[in-house]
């Protein structure tokens, strides 16, 4: 009997001390949602891992929980069990507290609002910008292609000259956005995003100018680790070149 008590004491013990390493909630609404299975997903080693699952059976809300360090991207996919591969997966910042995420089923990325999450704030005020450059960009490619095929280099070549700008104003966008916003954990994140077409000396410029804080976070170290690697291998090509 002694033996039951203590075993079920330290049960008791390890799950309360595995409840109070939950320091992120996550909770929200799939607004016509009737059945489904919702993932709660972060990145892995090398793919997106599923952290938690939850079968929607008539009640569209959801809660998932767990630890977070500091700010960090998650992700929901929904399977919409509609024999569909293409579903939805939904990219979020999250971070300690409780974020409230409600969507729909039929616009489930596009329609989903967040709240609770700051550095997921900046990212979608990032990413509303961005995907204006980007939308210019489609369309600048669409009137260059119509240029082409009716023979017309002279609009071909001003156009594409156009787009050109149109890329450089979004790359100067990316790098005042994160130096502005240094104080940010969204700011290394989204300069890991585009790090390959930004080059080295300004990726070293930004990564200088973040705060202690935001460096030693997931995406700061991850930012530094990428900028040494690109620095090794800048001095390899001139030792081979030579």
């Amino acid at each position: 009997m002694y033996r039951i008590l203590i075993t079920g004491l330290l049960a008791l013990f390890l799950f309360s001390c595995g409840k109070e390493k939950a320091n992120m909630i996550v909770k929200g609404n799939v607004e016509g949602l009737k059945k489904g299975t919702l993932y709660f997903q972060k990145n892995g080693d090398s793919s997106i891992v599923s952290i938690d699952s939850l079968t929607i059976d008539g009640n569209a809300d959801f809660t998932f929980s767990t630890n977070v360090e500091n700010p960090e991207i998650f992700y929901l996919y929904l399977d919409k069990n509609d024999g569909n591969p293409l579903n939805d997966r939904f990219e979020f910042f999250g971070e300690e507290g409780t974020i409230t995420i409600n969507t729909t089923r039929d616009y489930f990325a596009p329609e989903a609002q967040v709240e609770g999450s700051k550095s997921h704030e900046k990212l979608a005020e990032y990413k509303k910008m961005i995907s204006k450059f980007s939308n210019k960009n489609l369309d600048l490619i669409k009137e260059t292609l119509d240029a082409t095929k009716s023979g017309d280099t002279i609009l071909a070549d001003s156009l594409q000259k156009v787009s050109d700008n149109n890329m450089r104003r979004s790359y100067l966008y990316t790098l005042n956005f994160a130096i502005n916003n240094k104080e940010s954990y969204a700011a290394p994140y989204i300069i890991l995003s585009n790090a390959d077409n930004i080059n080295v000396k300004f990726l070293d410029s930004i990564n200088k100018t973040l705060s202690s804080e935001i460096s030693n976070s997931k995406y700061g170290k991850m930012l530094a680790e990428y900028i040494d690697k690109r620095k090794e291998l800048q001095e390899a090509v001139k030792d081979s070149i030579q």
